[in-house]
């Protein structure tokens, strides 16, 4: 879910889009995008162990979050140390809330997504996992080394593949007990405020737009090409887990393309490699998915500073012949 949005250097993706918010610069829009969704997971994961009906216990935010913490300082620390830096929890108030929100929101998500039955330790690994990824997979993005791997997707992952036992939280959890109408209001009201969210903060509207196409055209495919029903290769659609997933979790700004058109075949991959993983009857396609898109968009970053001259080559040899052919009437 959403971490960090990364500094605006130079180059190895283009500038991200101006804000439709012309009086905030990217570092406040960063810190309000933070703030706004860490206080929208606190309140969904109070409200969810209070009434919704969420099946974890309720000491379970509190280890993950609790774990999330002590990682994320740790490793910042040692991070700082072997840079000869200074940390970034020794700022103002508001750059250390800012610097800590992101495990905040990392411990929570764990929390809510991962079901364990009554064990603690797999939701606190899958925390720890997920923090320890910023500082452990890397690349250059635009100048400035940053974590391409979604710390709450990634620790998710790494439980599910390592404990067969650990499932993903129930989807109905999210409107087991709210009666009637609020079964429909709750969803709708998590969609306007994650909308809104990635429309005027985060800017990743592209990539919802690609996600969502591609699950569209999956599901067109599969239902053409194998005998699965149509309605029901939509209906995850219709699920608050879809909603949140698709606006809190694939939108992360510090893990996913700046440029309009490669946020789109971002979202478009991910629907691909969801289509696949259904295909073969993989379970929890959704996380799966967006960890192979991360993955793959770490190595093309990774392999970026030996793929581009060789590129550059190629077109330059192809150039020159053009170049020294004259064009008609040039000769004389």
């Amino acid at each position: 879910m959403t971490t960090t949005v990364p500094a605006s250097t130079a180059a190895a993706e283009p500038a991200p889009p101006a804000t439709a918010e012309p009086g905030l610069s990217p570092a406040q829009r960063r810190s309000k995008a933070l703030r706004r969704f860490a206080l929208s997971i606190t309140v969904l994961n109070i409200v969810g162990l209070a009434w919704l009906g969420f099946e974890q216990a309720f000491i379970t935010p509190f280890v993950a979050v609790g774990v999330a913490y002590a990682v994320e300082l740790a490793l910042e620390t040692a991070d700082a140390a072997a840079h000869g830096r200074r940390p970034r929890y020794l700022g103002s108030f508001g750059e250390v809330l800012d610097f800590m929100l992101p495990a905040h929101i990392t411990g929570l998500a764990c929390s809510m997504l991962l079901y364990a039955n009554d064990r603690l330790w797999p939701v606190a690994f899958a925390a720890a996992v997920g923090i320890g990824s910023k500082y452990v997979v890397r690349a250059r993005v635009r100048g400035k080394s940053q974590h391409v791997l979604n710390p709450s997707n990634t620790g998710i992952v790494a439980a599910l593949l390592l404990f067969p036992w650990v499932g993903i939280a129930p989807p109905y959890q999210f409107t087991e007990y709210p009666p009637g109408a609020l079964r429909w209001i709750i969803p709708l009201i998590v969609l306007v405020a994650g909308t809104m969210l990635n429309a005027k903060l985060t800017k990743k509207m592209p990539l919802l737009y690609g996600w969502i196409a591609g699950f569209v055209l999956q599901a067109l495919i599969r239902s053409a090409v194998t005998d699965v029903w149509l309605v029901g290769a939509l209906l995850p659609m219709t699920g608050v887990a879809f909603i949140l997933y698709t606006n809190y979790m694939i939108s992360d700004p510090g893990t996913t393309p700046f440029a309009p058109r490669r946020q789109f075949a971002f979202g478009l991959g991910i629907a691909a490699a969801y289509g696949v993983l259904m295909v073969m009857h993989v379970s929890f396609g959704f996380f799966f998915a967006l960890g192979i898109v991360c993955l793959l968009r770490w190595v093309a970053l990774v392999s970026l500073p030996v793929t581009r001259p060789l590129l550059d080559r190629v077109r330059n040899r192809t150039a020159a012949p053009a170049a020294r052919t004259a064009a008609p009437g040039e000769a004389s």
